[in-house]
């Protein structure tokens, strides 16, 4: 929720974990996205596939600074639901290595690592290191989810 309002507003806001869904338009140049904000909690995760149908992309988050084996090992879980789901099928997947700002976050690399993703196939898949409260590294993020739409788009149709 952090993420999407800096990616849709500019600025931080105090917010609590989303408890089911929010929807919210983020307009960035060229790009526009509707964005699906979907807890992540565990008891919401058997809602996302009623989400999936007609996206163009994802967007994965992962809290790096939390590197504990059992939130990574549910981290890769949950992404490999996303990636194995029909109707996600070759979409472009962006994962934010979220919270660099606190020291002993993963980088990137590592984020990528521990999602096992140098063995996923079917996905351009991005991981781009941000700071959700300043939105550091937000902007790359969305040019680069820009350009793989449109590069899919011209592929598919």
């Amino acid at each position: 929720t952090t993420i999407l309002h800096q990616m849709a507003y500019g600025m931080t806001v105090e917010t609590i974990p989303t408890m089911g869904f929010t929807l919210q338009t983020v307009k960035k140049g060229k790009l526009e996205l509707d964005v699906w904000d979907i807890g992540g909690q565990s008891e919401f995760r058997n809602i996302w596939v009623h989400y999936y149908v007609d996206k163009h992309a994802a967007i994965f988050v992962v809290d790096a600074a939390d590197h504990s084996k059992a939130r990574m090992e549910e981290a890769r879980t949950a992404l490999e639901g996303v990636l194995t789901a029909p109707e996600l099928s070759g979409v472009p997947i962006l994962i934010l290595a979220n919270k660099q700002d606190i020291d002993g976050a993963m980088s990137g690399d590592a984020v990528a690592s521990m999602l096992d993703l140098q063995n996923v196939k079917d996905h351009e898949v991005k991981v781009v290191e941000t700071v959700g409260t300043t939105g550091k590294g937000l902007d790359d993020a969305l040019k680069w989810l820009s350009t793989a739409i449109e590069r899919r788009w011209k592929e598919t149709s």
